[in-house]
């Protein structure tokens, strides 16, 4: 199992919460899945089965978005239950 961190633009209530750790379980090869606000997301998963990317876009499919760590580069959305 990998364990990644990912920082979650366009957060702001429980809802929130919910809808981005529902879309990071469904994806295969996940295991334990811990969100929270203001926006950070620890993914325990397998690298077999999985990847960043595809958690990534599970996160974005959901109405929001993933802050990149590289340079100017990143995906940001308004949220997909208050914005």
């Amino acid at each position: 199992m990998q364990t990644e961190t990912m920082n979650i633009t366009g957060m702001t209530c429980g809802g929130c919460v919910g809808k981005v750790t529902q879309a990071i379980q469904a994806v295969p090869g996940v295991g334990h899945v811990d969100v929270s606000l203001p926006g950070k997301a620890s993914v325990d998963f397998d690298e077999k089965l999985t990847s960043r990317e595809l958690l990534q876009s599970a996160v974005e499919g959901a109405g929001f978005g993933v802050a990149v760590h590289q340079a100017a580069s990143a995906s940001q959305s308004k949220g997909a239950c208050c914005g």
